[in-house]
């Protein structure tokens, strides 16, 4: 396992393989990931504490709740955040690790 921390909260790789990542999410609060998508990369997060909001390519928000679970195929446009509270989802995904494109980015990255 690994923790790498990251301007939003951090993240702990727990599982990787050829085939497949595992991620604990931790987004403080008022924080928000990159508005991104993937070439290669599809993912499915699930809730284990707070509200997650999801950000679309128009930034329309939908919120998941923990217990609920959202899929991201490839070349979706999305961006995770945190409201007034800490957010934890868990991660599970192809293993493209690098695959990212940024849109937008509030640490200028």
């Amino acid at each position: 396992m690994r923790k790498i921390n990251k301007p939003w909260g951090y993240e702990i790789v727990w599982a990787e393989t050829k085939d497949y990542v595992g991620k604990l999410l931790h987004i403080n609060a008022g924080h928000r990931l990159s508005k991104q998508y993937h070439e290669k990369k599809e993912e499915t997060v699930y809730v284990l504490n707070g509200i997650l909001y999801n950000y679309d390519e128009n930034d329309n928000v939908e919120k998941f709740h923990p217990q609920q679970a959202f899929h991201v195929k490839p070349h979706q446009i999305h961006r995770f955040g945190a409201g007034e509270g800490d957010v934890e989802i868990v991660e599970v995904s192809t293993p493209h690790l690098d695959d990212v494109v940024r849109l937008e980015d509030d640490y200028k990255r």
